[in-house]
């Protein structure tokens, strides 16, 4: 997860919403990492997990990434939470909630539907202070 916030805070530093996001496979190798992207590359898709999937999926020469943990500082948004699923990530663990765009607890709740193809195992609130702290700061400093 350390990782994650060290992508997520150069997120912030390009004037991003930091949100950071890890893959490892089934030793804790680090296979992607990546931070969020939408400003940089006017790519409203762009959000960390999606850029890390994407990396993840080339660099295993496949769509599934079965084996593979992703780690992110925010909870995924419904967008991210379907290609999660899609990608077969074998565990979700993620940081702050997010009340307002998640799509695992909170919203859409993607994982929850009969139409889901795979669900993650999920692991929620690590390092959430941290996280929460790190976006609350980013808003702040917006205003």
């Amino acid at each position: 997860m350390e990782i994650a916030f060290l992508e997520a805070e150069q997120a912030a530093a390009g004037g991003e919403v930091p949100v950071g996001a890890v893959i490892t496979d089934s030793s804790g190798a680090v296979i992607s990492r990546a931070g969020n992207r939408v400003l940089t590359l006017k790519d409203p898709t762009a959000h960390a997990e999606m850029l890390a999937i994407r990396d993840a999926a080339r660099i295993l020469g496949s769509e599934r990434l079965t084996g593979c943990d992703l780690y992110v500082t925010l909870e995924p948004c419904a967008m991210c939470a379907q290609a999660i699923s899609f990608a077969r990530i074998r565990r979700l663990y993620y940081g702050a909630e997010d009340e307002k765009g998640g799509g695992v607890r909170y919203g859409a709740r993607v994982f929850s539907h009969a139409t889901c193809h795979h669900k993650p195992d999920i692991y929620a609130g690590f390092s959430e202070q941290r996280a929460a702290l790190l976006l609350k700061d980013f808003f702040q400093s917006r205003r």
